[in-house]
């Protein structure tokens, strides 16, 4: 029998009890499939961002940033092929009212209680509203979908102002919304979403290669943030699933809890957005290489969401054990990601070992995410960073109130070295590059 809902209300638990997520608008009951980040969670999210943008951006001279406006003229979003074609079949239950996305139902009854189902009807994911005093047509805005278009628009502004030569690509991190009609599973669908999303210039007929090398660095990326290879795969989509605009597109799926679920597309798409955007802005959208030739670039886009990810890595990281008849609870994040890198303890409260880690503290805060404990005993100290996954503990004892030398303990092997103060930045340094996933952890099998 399969123990994957119990685990994942185990997750749903320490996420809340330690400050990692929270349901929003709790105190007035909660507000459906929407989250806030707490003071842990926010840390672990920043740190997932981070990651990302330092692999597509920083380490790279072909990539440059972009941060557009979540509010963009509506014509875009005709452009783009939302306004008529961004929509989920659904239905409703003529019984018990509930609603469901008819691709998510089998047969013509009502999953829940049984009753008859309408017909499917077709309904748009866009949050629509009005900017301005006046609720008109003219109005009309939409929050965005995706970050995707953002960058298409800006295409040329980028390109021009940072003279940028193909094959380039321009990334965001940013906010979306999709009124999706059955969200659910934590934090995998919800109806506010954050976007990692490249989108790749290539000359045309280099974009399958180009598509081929993303979608190995994508993956790629995950593996090495430290999440199981053997709960991981690509599924190519089929020619009757492709969006209106993809030539091709590769998933990353990850083995949740609730079975194999994308943690990120790698798409082709074409010259389709410039395209459509050129002609229904009336500028071109193009780009004129030195050889007076104009190309309207085909585009490769990695998209994957911030929630999602950040969900894999704690499922991932999540695991049990027993140590000295007691259950341990750890998250074995990689410490890239943890949102605590260094727990600060002084072994007990006298002997002026709660000032001299306080000091260490001091040390450390510039360097990383530093959190002083003194409080209980030094176990169940340690325990309580196991549990949000701090990679390491120094701890103040008598012997380095005589020759400045700390215990360091390492979250995965409980095992501890003594290393002097003045190396203790560079030797979590030197921890942190060279981490690896433990190799006697249990590979579990969560369905």
């Amino acid at each position: 029998m399969s123990r994957a809902p119990e685990k994942m209300e185990k997750l749903v638990s320490l996420c809340k009890r330690r400050g990692i997520i929270f349901q929003s608008s709790e105190i007035y009951g909660g507000l459906s499939s929407c989250w806030d980040y707490g003071p842990l969670g926010i840390e672990m999210k920043r740190n997932l961002k981070e990651a990302w943008w330092q692999k597509v951006v920083r380490e790279r001279k072909d990539i440059v940033g972009l941060d557009a406006s979540i509010f963009m003229h509506s014509k875009v979003w005709e452009a783009s092929g939302h306004v008529e074609s961004f929509s989920d079949p659904m239905v409703d239950c003529r019984a018990c009212r509930r609603r469901f996305r008819a691709d998510d139902v089998e047969g013509d009854r009502c999953p829940i209680c049984g009753g008859e189902l309408t017909d499917t009807r077709q309904f748009n994911l866009m949050f629509k509203t009005f900017m301005g005093p006046v609720e008109e047509d003219s109005a009309v805005v939409y929050l965005r979908p995706e970050t995707a278009q953002g960058i298409f628009v800006n295409f040329v502004n980028v390109q021009q102002s940072m003279r940028m030569k193909l094959p380039f690509g321009i990334a965001q991190i940013g906010k979306a919304f999709r009124n999706e009609i059955t969200p659910g599973n934590f934090i995998f669908r919800t109806r506010e979403f954050e976007q990692m999303e490249i989108e790749y210039f290539v000359v045309p007929g280099t974009d399958e290669e180009w598509h081929r090398r993303w979608i190995e660095e994508r993956l790629q990326w995950y593996i090495d943030l430290g999440l199981r290879e053997d709960r991981l795969r690509l599924r190519p989509h089929g020619e009757n699933e492709l969006a209106h605009y993809a030539k091709s597109c590769v998933d990353i799926e990850y083995l949740f809890p609730f079975g194999w679920a994308e943690l990120e597309g790698i798409a082709n798409r074409t010259d389709y957005d410039l395209r459509r955007h050129s002609e229904y802005s009336g500028r071109r959208l193009d780009y004129y290489e030195e050889s007076s030739k104009r190309i309207v670039p085909y585009v490769i886009e990695p998209s994957g969401g911030v929630d999602r990810a950040l969900l894999a890595f704690l499922v991932d990281a999540y695991d049990e054990e027993e140590v000295r008849g007691e259950v341990r609870v750890v998250l074995r994040l990689h410490p890239k990601l943890a949102p605590i890198t260094v727990g600060v303890f002084p072994l007990v409260r006298r002997d002026g070992m709660p000032e001299k880690a306080l000091e260490i503290e001091e040390i450390l805060r510039p360097h990383f995410n530093v959190f002083y404990d003194e409080k209980d005993s030094i176990g169940r100290r340690y325990r309580r960073m196991d549990e949000v996954g701090t990679p390491y503990g120094v701890t103040v004892d008598s012997q380095t109130m005589q020759d400045d030398t700390v215990t360091v303990r390492d979250r995965d092997s409980m095992e501890q070295e003594r290393v002097h103060i003045r190396e203790l930045v560079e030797y979590i340094r030197d921890q942190i590059s060279s981490w690896r996933r433990p190799e006697h952890i249990t590979e579990e099998v969560w369905v």
